[in-house]
Parts: C-alpha cells; structure tokens; sequence
C-alpha cells in the first residue's frame, strides 16, 4: 500500500502492480451483449463518449478532440453507422458539413457501456478535492504523453 508522501520508486512499484489489474477490469467490462456482433472496441470507446456526453456534433470537431485526422473518425463513424450507433446528417446551416449524433436506438446501451467505468470514476473524483482532481488528470495526460513519444 503507498504511504502518504511515497518516494518515486515506491510510486512506480504501486502503479506497476495496478495498472494490469485496472486494464483486465476494463477488458472484462467488454462491450454489451447487444453489440457482440459488431466490431466494436476501445477505439470507439472515446467518439461514442463525447457523442454521448456532449451531444451531436461534426466529424471535424470530434476529430479535434480524440486529436486525430478527420479521415480517421470517417472511417470509424462508418463502421458505427453501418450498426446503427451513430447517425449521420447534413447540417442545415453548411451542407458540406456533416453533423454526427448517437443512433436513436442506441443510447440506453451506449450508456451502459460508458457508464460502469464513469460512475467508478465519478465517486473516485467525488473523493478528491478538485486539486487533487487536476493533479491526476494532469499526471495520466503526462504519462500518456510520455508513453506515445516513446512509441512513435
């Protein structure tokens, strides 16, 4: 169990022992049953969530967000709307621009899948003080970005 001040050493013990049993749980939550024919997994995890979360919105600005090519989320959004997940339709303020939102049919089961993992998250934030908040999600967005210099 870390101490209150750990060392760095102590730290990355803790966190090495963690994170697998954190990453086996997420495995196990899985996808819903009622999308098991579908290729879903944790790639699309992130565009259905800010769907969800945030409301419709377009390819370009979800591209944004998940920091990835437009071309991308095009081709991830086709494979979610071949299932019905997503819906796609012209924005009637530009017609060349397409505006995304969750499928009619899906939403209760797209919260199921998002939300085991965001009430966990919810009640381990309730816990903290917003501080304490913004030193974690600083600290992962540091690791990630760590993580993915050294495999570019």
């Amino acid at each position: 169990m870390i101490h209150d001040e750990p060392s760095i050493e102590d730290a990355l013990r803790e966190i090495l022992l963690l994170m697998p049993q954190v990453i086996a749980r997420l495995k196990r939550s899985g996808v819903p049953p009622e999308f098991g024919s579908m290729a879903l997994g944790p790639r699309h995890l992130p565009l259905l969530a800010y769907l969800h979360y945030d409301g419709a919105m377009t390819v370009n600005e979800l591209a944004q967000r998940l920091e990835v090519a437009a071309a991308t989320v095009s081709l991830m959004l086709a494979e979610l709307s071949r299932h019905g997940l997503v819906e796609r339709h012209p924005d009637d303020a530009d017609r060349r621009r397409t505006i995304v939102s969750i499928g009619s049919n899906h939403g209760p089961a797209i919260e199921r899948w998002i939300g085991h993992s965001a009430a966990a998250w919810r009640r381990t934030f309730a816990d903290m003080q917003p501080a304490e908040r913004a030193v974690f999600l600083r600290t992962l967005r540091r690791y990630e970005r760590e993580l993915a210099q050294r495999h570019s």
